[in-house]
């Protein structure tokens, strides 16, 4: 499987690479600790994950693929122009990755030239595959006639050096919020190490990405046996059974701690304590939810995007909060929709939280845009 896959809304709620809108995700409201055996919700196993148990003969895999392909192909630009989804470019791309996952590993050498070539010798030869091809008319019919994310589709994402779990009612990381975890390394842990060794906190943790990064961070940080942790928050119980699910993967359970509640609420045992909070939050202001690509807005978690009328409402409540929240030299990293919200939160801390902030900046993402505001408590 590739190690990263750029589907169409990698970046941005437009896709494509065409607008820089990387998409926050985060729940609100309610709290309490939570183990993912108390809870209803069941974590589905990504396609690559699944055991080959069903097959299918090479004419079988090839009239799919086929059908796939028209598929995509028929889409042309369709998408682009009514709201910068997907082209079939880009489809079949992505109908290239679902075939990786779907068969097993020791038929990719052989079977997938042949697929792309149109090789209609030893047509009988049986295939061993991860689902069965009746799943796949349905899921690929589900791409391209509903919109429904690649993500959700094959039940992952890859993100960093990371491939985490996902599906329906938990967003969906984006490649820009990767680095809030470079600014915890190099800003954070190399300025002050001591903070390795911490408490940290990531609200509203969604897949959990953001958490499980920052736990490898401070483990590669770490002095000695002294070792930081960190505790995920968020309210949706899709996402705390998706994000424990993701921590238990990446053998993590002992370094980071998923609880079911709203930002800080299930926080009061670590209240002044925290070493650093890190957030991407819903930040996608109300009247521009109409104009989200179909992928986001007809599949991936409204609570997740809706920031509120300004789209700073959680923003707010998360800089009030850090000021009570972290210790003495803790650190904040918090991901916004762009400059406009940047310098509206630096002027609410100057202003509004004076002299309880040092070190505050803004910083760009990967394609130049003012999106992340970090600082250090006092």
């Amino acid at each position: 499987m590739l190690k990263l896959r750029l589907s169409g809304l990698s970046c941005g709620v437009c896709g494509n690479f065409r607008i820089p809108m990387p998409i926050p995700r985060s729940y609100s409201n309610s709290a309490s600790s939570i183990a993912l055996s108390s809870i209803d919700v069941k974590p589905k196993v990504p396609l690559y994950l699944r055991p080959p148990s069903f097959s299918a003969s090479v004419s079988e895999l090839a009239k799919w693929h086929k059908w796939a392909k028209n598929l995509a192909s028929s889409v042309g630009s369709t998408f682009v122009n009514l709201d910068n989804g997907p082209d079939s470019t880009l489809l079949r791309r992505e109908l290239n990755w679902l075939l990786q996952d779907l068969i097993e590993l020791q038929h990719h050498s052989k079977i997938l030239p042949r697929l792309e070539s149109g090789n209609n010798e030893n047509l009988d030869v049986s295939v061993a595959l991860r689902a069965p091809l009746e799943e796949m008319y349905c899921v690929w019919r589900q791409r391209i006639e509903e919109r429904r994310p690649f993500q959700y589709v094959v039940g992952c994402e890859h993100w960093r050096d990371l491939v985490l779990s996902v599906q329906e009612g938990v967003l969906i990381p984006r490649p820009e919020t990767e680095m809030i975890i470079d600014l915890v390394e190099d800003v954070a842990l190399n300025n002050a190490p001591e903070l390795a060794q911490g408490v940290w906190a990531d609200l509203g943790t969604g897949s959990g990405a953001i958490a499980i990064a920052t736990a490898r961070a401070l483990r590669s940080h770490a002095d000695g046996d002294a070792r930081g942790r960190v505790i995920a928050t968020d309210l949706s119980p899709v996402a705390v059974a998706v994000a424990t699910s993701n921590v238990q993967r990446h053998g993590l359970e002992g370094v980071v701690e998923v609880r079911k509640g709203s930002w800080f609420e299930p926080l009061n045992d670590v209240q002044g304590e925290l070493a650093g909070v890190l957030s991407n939050p819903p930040y996608i202001p109300s009247g521009d939810m109409s104009g989200l690509q179909a992928e986001v807005g007809q599949h991936e978690p409204i609570i997740a995007l809706d920031g509120g009328t300004s789209g700073t409402n959680d923003l707010l409540h998360l800089i009030d909060g850090v000021a009570s929240m972290l210790k003495p030299g803790g650190f904040f990293a918090f991901e916004t929709n762009g400059e406009k919200q940047c310098r509206f939160l630096v002027d609410y801390i100057q202003n509004e939280k004076a002299g309880r902030f040092g070190d505050i900046n803004i910083v760009s993402d990967f394609a130049g845009i003012q999106r992340f505001v970090m600082g250090f408590h006092r």
